[in-house]
């Protein structure tokens, strides 16, 4: 089996009917692109998910299936995916099918042309196709976060996104830290980089947060990034 170059992770939990398109769609824009593997991170889903991918797996070499054994979040299962990846380099995309995978291509070639030390491609929908609210929400909480954490991103809630696996797996890890993936990376000496992609609207299914709870538990989130933002302590070293 080839080593792949690429690995991308995909966090599911009820999202049967958008599993196959996107999977086609990851496959159509890296074939004879990049080595590359697929890695599907079911977590706990109600509904067929579980059961579509494993069918989908003999028709998709390079698709992986990993699930998991309690319902944990979106954060965990990006952990689960990165921590499995056999790729140098992830992509993240989310599993609803909002996230274009023709931008993966485009993220890989401003990494391309980047320093070394930019470990972090974020995605910035310039064009959301969300809900007014949400998108009213997400204007203020990029704004708050913004003021408080000086990432200078301006969309850190986007799921695709390309970063380095090991310099990922190095960041402190808590629920919701995909959120915050900006900030983390430059308070561990990396720099990044917002990359507008595009956004498009939900095909089926039903989104798995609402307003109110994103804000409460993202206030709380807030505080505490910022406070290991200002006890974070780092220095050069040189082996002798």
């Amino acid at each position: 089996m080839i080593q792949p170059h690429l690995s991308v992770v995909v966090p599911v939990f009820n999202e049967r009917d958008n599993v196959t398109p996107l999977i086609n769609e990851i496959t159509a824009a890296l074939r004879g692109l990049v080595a590359f593997e697929i890695v599907y991170v079911d977590d706990c889903s109600r509904d067929d998910t579980l059961d579509v991918l494993k069918k989908l797996k003999a028709d998709v070499p390079e698709l992986r299936v990993i699930r998991h054994v309690s319902q944990s979040g979106q954060s965990t299962a990006v952990r689960t995916g990165v921590k499995a990846a056999r790729g140098a380099w992830i992509a993240t995309l989310d599993g609803d099918g909002q996230n274009d995978p023709a931008d993966i291509p485009k993220l890989l070639a401003k990494r391309d042309e980047s320093a070394a030390d930019v470990k972090l491609f974020a995605g910035w929908r310039v064009d959301r196709k969300d809900t007014g609210s949400k998108r009213w929400a997400s204007k203020w909480a990029n704004a708050i976060r913004s003021r408080m954490l000086r990432d200078a991103t301006p969309d850190t809630g986007c799921g695709i996104k390309l970063f380095d696996r090991d310099a990922f797996l190095d960041l402190p890890y808590f629920d919701h830290m995909h959120r915050y993936l900006p900030a983390l990376m430059q308070r561990a000496g990396w720099k990044t980089v917002s990359v507008p992609v595009n956004h498009r609207h939900r095909a089926s299914g039903v989104s798995k947060y609402n307003n109110l709870n994103r804000a409460l538990v993202g206030l709380r989130d807030l505080r505490g990034v910022a406070w290991l933002i200002v006890r974070s302590k780092r220095t050069a070293v040189e082996e002798l």
